[in-house]
């Protein structure tokens, strides 16, 4: 397990820098008070400042790494995991997975690999305080999708424009249908909206 030693006028102050250091909050650790902290003689003569070892007992990226091992291991797939922590975002990159696995880990429009995102959010999440929100990927999956929407919307907005017909997108995930409405909202001479229940909500794009 990750640890850290710090030194502090307080066990507080130091506790602080360990928190600040491991990225975490006071329960996710485990502290243990290895000196305590002392004023001396007269206040300053053999004084002592407090001495700690704050153990990461509850890491969410060594969390993210089991659980997704065993999904991997579920799906009969072999894959290693790139995990790293931004604040409260947690970025987990797929990697060094075949293009067969990884046509299966990916799914039907990044469809396996949105519902492998939402439980891991679930497992990280529970009994957490503070919210960690997930994005998981495989070698630039994500962002060649982002591209090949940004494309389609801009191809369909002219269809509808020449048309002057609705034209109504494949059902997408709320992510990508964002990624729609944001790449059309300042094009002139089209609007979208969203129709549909989930799973099959789709983006439908009109001429003005």
């Amino acid at each position: 397990m990750k640890f850290v030693v710090k030194i502090g006028k307080t066990v507080e102050e130091a506790l602080h820098e360990a928190l600040c250091e491991l990225e975490a909050k006071e329960e996710d650790v485990k502290v243990e008070v290895l000196d305590e902290p002392s004023k001396g003689f007269l206040g300053f003569i053999g004084s002592k400042e407090a001495k700690i070892k704050v153990t990461l007992i509850n890491d969410p990226i060594e969390t993210a790494d089991s659980f997704l091992l065993k999904i991997f291991d579920s799906m009969g797939i072999e894959a290693n995991n790139q995990i790293k922590k931004e604040g409260n975002i947690l970025y987990v990159d797929i990697k060094d997975i075949s293009s067969s696995d990884m046509g299966i880990l990916i799914g039907k429009r990044g469809n396996t690999l949105d519902s492998i995102q939402y439980l891991l959010s679930l497992a990280l999440n529970k009994n957490r305080e503070d919210y960690i929100k997930v994005v998981v990927d495989s070698e630039g999956y994500r962002k060649k999708r982002e591209e090949t929407l940004i494309k389609l919307a801009n191809k369909m907005a002219e269809k509808a424009k020449y048309s002057r017909r609705p034209v109504k997108l494949e059902p997408m995930n709320p992510y990508e249908r964002r990624i729609i409405h944001s790449t059309l909202q300042n094009v002139e001479g089209v609007s979208t909206y969203s129709e549909g229940e989930e799973p099959f909500r789709r983006v439908v794009i009109i001429a003005k």
